[in-house]
């Protein structure tokens, strides 16, 4: 009981957000509000608002898309939370999230598992995340629209040089809470301090904490280069994300706003992460041009240092169906 009320008080305070900052109701049949903590420059963003565009065109009107960056809505977690509670509510999330519901779904954070966007496109497209998909449908109530929302490699943003995982001691470096991330973080030399995203800023600023790691888009959409020094490019976590929601709000659309709604959350998911694969080098001569050294190092070390978080965490197996599916 304790759990369902705490789940019933975020979907409500979500719905009330959402209805303070639309300001008038849609006159659409229905309406899905979607939370990032992205911000508006973000390739990832207009990837969204080609979502938003296309499904209000394709439904005749009778589906309207609202979008909330910056976390308007809450954090991701208590979005998810609102959307288990039925809200038409929805969030562009990690698999490291997920994994609370499911576990599965954190090997698609973890490290070094594939090259590029081409190469976790595979993965998120393959049987095996319907697979996924459907356990989080039936078992935490959470509909998968789409995972092709590629956000970039992350890396390293410090205020001294990294070249080897030794150099990461005593260093506390944000990242998300799920263990994929937090265990990723301590096999590379780190202390992992987990945060919100829109807390990271001024932890730097105040040396709250040391560095953070993160990909290049959002890294300069929040001005990270300001309270930062130096970016490694190390790769280590490939970010793909996925448009979640309410598996009782989805189910109760009719069939063919179903249809169109996840057709189009695909593509606007491919248009968001050429969107980004387009960007990056453009945003790393920006981050230059602000004062930041950007160091290529070769990257054997922190991949030799993170090869056994898969085993450590129950991943073995899973790992072995993930490289076969990137081997086809």
């Amino acid at each position: 009981m304790k759990f369902l009320s705490r789940a019933a008080l975020t979907a409500v305070c979500g719905l009330a957000v959402a209805a303070a900052t639309l300001g008038v109701a849609s006159a659409a049949d229905y309406t899905l509000n979607i939370n990032t903590a992205l911000t508006t420059n973000d390739p990832l963003y207009k990837g969204l608002e080609d979502l938003q565009k296309n499904v209000e065109a394709r439904s005749g009107g009778k589906l309207a898309i609202r979008l909330f960056p910056g976390s308007q809505l809450g954090k991701d977690e208590d979005v998810l939370e609102q959307a288990r509670a039925g809200a038409g509510n929805a969030v562009v999330v990690d698999g490291g999230r997920l994994a609370v519901y499911v576990k599965d779904f954190g090997v698609l954070s973890g490290p070094y598992l594939a090259s590029g966007y081409d190469g976790i496109r595979k993965v998120v497209t393959s049987p095996l995340l319907d697979e996924m998909a459907k356990k989080l449908h039936d078992g935490a109530q959470l509909q998968v629209l789409s995972f092709n929302w590629w956000q970039g490699e992350r890396h390293l943003l410090t205020n001294k040089p990294i070249t080897v995982p030794a150099d990461l001691s005593g260093v506390r470096m944000r990242t998300p809470g799920a263990p994929v991330w937090t265990e990723t973080v301590k096999a590379m030399g780190a202390t992992p301090a987990p945060m919100a995203w829109a807390d990271v800023y001024s932890a730097l600023q105040t040396q709250v904490i040391d560095a953070v790691e993160a990909q290049d888009p959002a890294a300069y959409g929040s001005r990270l280069y300001e309270v930062t020094k130096y970016l490694t490019k190390t790769g280590h976590f490939n970010l793909i994300t996925g448009l979640v929601t309410s598996a009782a709000w989805f189910d109760a659309l009719p069939p063919d706003l179903q249809t169109i709604l996840k057709e189009e959350s695909l593509k606007s998911g491919d248009v968001a992460s050429h969107g980004t694969e387009a960007a990056i080098a453009d945003i790393e001569a920006k981050m230059k041009a602000a004062g930041m050294t950007i160091n290529e190092i070769d990257t054997k070390p922190f991949k030799d240092a993170t090869a056994g978080v898969y085993e450590k965490l129950g991943y073995t197996d899973l790992k072995k169906q993930v490289d076969a599916i990137l081997a086809q």
